[in-house]
């Protein structure tokens, strides 16, 4: 089978521009992942009018690479990249609306977008923003794309379409075959808007053999040509093309076929299988062994009964994307893909330890500190989920690992909600009340979409928990599914007679907990603050009266205050 290869070549500059807003790249993967997701290059332009927007293009176009070759191998390339862009999108329009320049897109986290995945003998374009890409064929100059601009009086224009302008994203996807030799040429406006395309030709035909050379003449015959703007051009040509086997008519496919029943001692697909750790309605979790590299891991595969549910089979192959985007030591971590897929199923690092709810059985009365390690360890998993604009939605004990030396991990994704993506999945009822009720947000119960502090109120519970051994609410949440219920919720304490508990750490816990979203903490580490010191908002509602701490400081207050009144009372008796 022959193998993808291309060359490539590239020149940026800032031109008469104070600063170069654009950004590029080519990555060439090695197998298996050059079979099964092919070759990316990206073009990101950031607007003018913007002074983050360098910082915006630099973010598009690394997390495009870093998230698209981490996507599952099920899905098809428009798929991945689809959930890429929107996911990227939502981040940066989030940036912005968090920034001083939230009330003016025009001067917030926005780029152009324009990408181009090589996969088998198919080229796949991606485009939103007024770069370009064209195809050079046999000496034949064809623009792939068109610009999204509005025009306006004088001759100016706007774009409308770019990443992270709103919250919503679309974009223009074209896939065209290929021929060895074909070659593409992305430019931004700064060039293209300065160069013929005959000189596109011209250029790119003389220097064939050196294509870095013929990207830097490109843009220097825009500069030569008056170009005001950033400069920018890549060239990739096809050198020569993967023909399509079996196993890429399989990946062409939106899923892979699914696994047989995997039992002990089983071979299956490069792994052997050791025993199953745990079985749902969801999915069925084996440990088995990497032939290759004799590694413990985990297999997850999709339960039977669920099979025929494509809403569920999306969210199947979501979860393997979200861990792989994930890079922290509070997170499961995937197993590094080595070889070709042939199954629907997820593989994932094998953690030695137990699972949170393990421990608090095994620790019915653990002490204050170790509670605090604990809860501190989830809370910066979960804000590794955020910082992606991602939620867990489904945090609680049995989703919780300890590993033997005490490192504390998140892992299961089965239930998070990526910004931007929402939409494009069926909503499942189960999943919007989620996990175990106890541990879920109130307003969730309300049918309302949850945020940062849903997490936030789930990490509370289980901090509460293993401090008391009870709920705050009971099992009351679950059946207050209206606002008025809610209001009649009483927290209830965790301080109690036979645990040596601070009342401060009793008011950071109600506060986490409280029914309404509003009144807790703005961020997961203001709670983590205050359950190791005391908030003052407690101190001052806490602080006895002066009277009662210092007596005499009270009466000579209160005898300066009187003599006050007196001298100003003989002032004005006086003088009138």
């Amino acid at each position: 089978m022959n193998t993808l290869k291309v060359s490539s070549g590239h020149y940026s500059d800032k031109g008469r521009k104070p600063v170069n807003q654009d950004f590029h790249g080519v990555f060439v993967p090695g197998e298996p992942e050059l079979s099964s997701k092919g070759i990316a290059v990206a073009l990101a332009d950031g607007i003018s009018s913007s002074q983050v927007s360098q910082e915006a293009s630099k973010t598009a176009i690394t997390s495009f690479f870093e998230d698209y070759y981490s996507t599952s191998e099920a899905w098809t390339v428009k798929t991945s990249v689809q959930r890429v862009l929107k996911a990227i999108n939502s981040w940066l329009y989030a940036q912005t609306q968090r920034s001083e320049y939230r009330f003016n897109r025009d001067k917030g986290y926005v780029c152009t977008f324009s990408g181009l995945v090589i996969k088998a003998s198919t080229a796949h374009i991606f485009h939103a923003g007024d770069a370009r890409i064209y195809r050079l064929q046999q000496g034949a100059l064809e623009a792939l794309t068109e610009e999204h601009r509005v025009y306006i009086e004088g001759g100016k224009h706007y774009l409308k379409r770019a990443l992270g302008a709103d919250a919503q994203f679309d974009f223009d996807y074209l896939n065209v075959s290929l021929m060895p030799g074909d070659t593409f040429v992305l430019m931004t406006d700064g060039v293209y808007e300065f160069v013929s395309d005959k000189a596109i030709a011209e250029i790119c035909g003389e220097h064939a053999g050196n294509l870095q050379l013929a990207a830097k003449k490109l843009t220097q015959h825009a500069y030569e040509k008056g170009s005001p703007d950033n400069l920018t051009a890549q060239i990739i040509r096809v050198d020569s093309l993967q023909q399509e086997s079996y196993a890429e008519r399989i990946n062409s496919k939106p899923n892979l076929p699914f696994p047989p029943e995997l039992q002990a001692r089983m071979a299956f697909d490069g792994y052997t299988i050791v025993r199953q750790l745990y079985k749902s309605a969801r999915s069925h979790v084996f440990l088995a062994v990497d032939d290759a590299s004799q590694d413990r891991v985990v297999i997850k595969s999709p339960a039977t009964e669920q099979r025929e549910d494509p809403a569920y089979l999306e969210r199947f192959l979501l979860e393997e994307w979200i861990a792989r985007r994930i890079n922290s030591a509070h997170v499961l971590k995937p197993s590094r893909q080595t070889r070709a897929r042939h199954f629907t199923y997820v593989v994932t690092e094998y953690i030695e330890g137990q699972t949170l709810k393990q421990w608090m059985i095994d620790n019915p009365r653990p002490s204050l500190e170790s509670v605090r390690e604990i809860v501190e360890q989830i809370a910066r998993g979960l804000q590794a989920f955020h910082r992606l604009e991602m939620l867990h939605q489904d945090l609680r004990p049995e989703n919780i690992m300890i590993d033997e030396g005490g490192t504390v991990k998140i892992i299961d994704f089965g239930s998070t909600r990526v910004a931007g993506l929402s939409e494009q999945f069926v909503v499942l009822p189960e999943l919007h009340i989620l996990g175990t009720a106890q541990y879920t947000a109130p307003e969730y119960f309300l049918g309302d979409f949850g945020n940062a502090l849903s997490d936030q109120f789930s990490l509370a519970v289980i901090a509460y928990q293993m401090l008391s051994g009870r709920l705050p609410y009971g099992a009351e949440v679950a059946r207050a599914q209206s606002r008025a219920a809610q209001k009649r919720l009483k927290y209830r304490s965790v301080l109690d007679a036979d645990r040596e508990i601070p009342a401060w750490v009793d008011f950071a816990l109600h506060k986490a907990l409280h029914i309404n979203p509003a009144k807790r903490y703005e961020v997961i580490s203001e709670f983590l603050q205050d359950l190791r010191h005391p908030n003052q908002a407690f101190l001052d509602q806490t602080r006895p009266p002066l009277l009662e701490r210092n007596p005499v400081a009270f009466w000579q207050g209160l005898c300066l205050i009187q003599t006050g009144i007196i001298i100003a009372f003989l002032y004005f008796y006086l003088s009138s």
